[in-house]
């Protein structure tokens, strides 16, 4: 077996970056019992070639019928956007910007949030729904992961109410700390109880899937190398 390691988040995040990629992480999720960690397959990166890996940042979005309200009940009803910019400024290294809750009738993410999270050094932004300024966000090569670009705004449509809670994306729980990573084949969730086994395991079957691909080029059947190495 080769030997894998590394001392902290910087460690593997740059490991998974130069090795890894979605797919091999989720067969070695479901090698090992967690079935349900894609998110759902309309999520998907702004540039195919944008890959985001980090600790999830989670913030719950909720739809408004007007931007401002004077509710007794809620005085976040009153603020504009809600707890979006709270949350936003609470971005740490290397956390990921995810959101969930809204319906899909207006943008949860843009330009000047990228803005925002490139100086606060944020991995990038998931976000179940749409995000806007499109060719601000390319420009600034931020890892954004939407349903797409729809220009939108969620001011007078949506209110984040609370941020570093468990949410969940059609049925997908995310917690606060879960490792977030995702490429062009989606995006996945890793539980942080098990991101060292799932990690492991992903690295070791990306390096033999090398192997299984050289033997295969230099002529051997499929059948052959899955016999001898089982990767496929």
């Amino acid at each position: 077996m080769t030997s894998v390691a590394w001392n902290d988040d910087e460690g593997l995040f740059a490991l998974a970056r130069r090795e890894l990629f979605a797919a091999v992480v989720g067969d070695i999720m479901d090698k090992l019992g967690f079935l349900h960690q894609f998110l759902p397959p309309h999520i998907g990166p702004l540039r195919p070639d944008m890959v985001v890996i980090g600790r999830a940042m989670t913030v719950l979005e909720a739809d408004v019928f007007e931007e401002r309200s004077s509710s007794e009940n809620n005085p976040v009803m009153a603020q504009p956007f809600g707890l979006m910019f709270e949350a936003l400024d609470d971005l740490r290294p290397n956390e990921v910007y995810v959101c969930a809750g809204a319906s899909p009738r207006y943008a949860l993410w843009g330009e000047l949030m990228s803005t925002r999270a490139i100086k606060l050094g944020a991995a990038g932004a998931v976000v179940d729904g749409y995000l806007r300024d499109t060719h601000g966000i390319l420009a600034q090569n931020f890892p954004a992961f939407s349903f797409g670009s729809y220009a939108q705004d969620q001011g007078p449509r949506g209110k984040v109410i609370d941020f570093r809670i468990p949410i969940e994306i059609q049925g997908i729980r995310i917690n606060t700390g879960d490792i977030v990573f995702g490429d062009v084949d989606g995006v996945l969730v890793v539980p942080r109880e098990a991101e060292e086994d799932i990690f492991m395991g992903a690295i070791e079957k990306a390096r033999g899937e090398k192997l299984v691909q050289k033997a295969i080029e230099q002529g051997m059947s499929a059948s052959e190398a899955f016999r001898k190495f089982g990767i496929m």
